[in-house]
């Protein structure tokens, strides 16, 4: 009986030998099968390469649209630019109606002057505030010549001026900002 419980024995290590083999050779296999093949490798990569086109092309196209509308309003901006200015310009415009209408009304000539006169006051303020409103300033015409800002027409004599002092503004000068829009035209002391 020792005889067969050793072979049994003997028998029992060859075939858990033989599984323990066998085992390895499956667990190898299924490795091995885990392991994309080159062709599986290669389709893996094609479609990453498809997926990473597909966003580039949509990223370009949202960018060329963010572009378009940008330009778009750019245009829109620059063609509605003075809209604030000229909304401003309506209230003197408004003011010389008025002043025309009461030029037609039935009164006598001191008084239609009298209305004629304060419709023309009331324009000039409300360009005035408009002006303002947009930083648009007077050029100064007292004191010394400035070629920047004023435009010399006619030279003059006169006793209370010094050489080359504004005598008389003609014409007065507009600045935007900084910038000149028109000189003063002005006649200067030439002694």
């Amino acid at each position: 009986m020792s005889e067969n419980k050793n072979e049994q024995i003997e028998q029992e290590m060859v075939e858990e030998t033989t599984n323990n083999e066998c085992e390895k050779e499956k667990c190898e296999e299924t490795q091995e099968s885990k392991e994309p093949t080159p062709q599986e490798q290669i389709a893996q990569l094609q479609e990453q390469l498809k997926q990473s086109e597909d966003k580039y092309l949509r990223v370009h196209a949202d960018f060329e649209n963010i572009k378009k509308r940008l330009e778009k309003e750019k245009y829109q901006a620059i063609d509605y630019a003075s809209e604030k200015f000229a909304r401003d310009l309506l209230a003197p415009i408004d003011s010389l109606q008025m002043a025309l209408k009461s030029a037609q009304a039935d009164l006598g000539a001191d008084e239609l002057l009298e209305k004629l006169k304060e419709g023309i006051e009331l324009t000039i303020k409300n360009f005035n505030s408009a002006f303002e409103k947009h930083d648009i300033s007077v050029v100064e015409t007292d004191g010394e010549f400035d070629p920047n800002f004023h435009d010399a027409v006619m030279q003059v004599d006169s006793a209370e001026h010094e050489d080359g002092q504004i005598v008389q503004e003609l014409q007065k000068g507009y600045k935007y900002k900084e910038r000149l829009l028109r000189p003063a035209m002005v006649s200067i002391c030439k002694k």
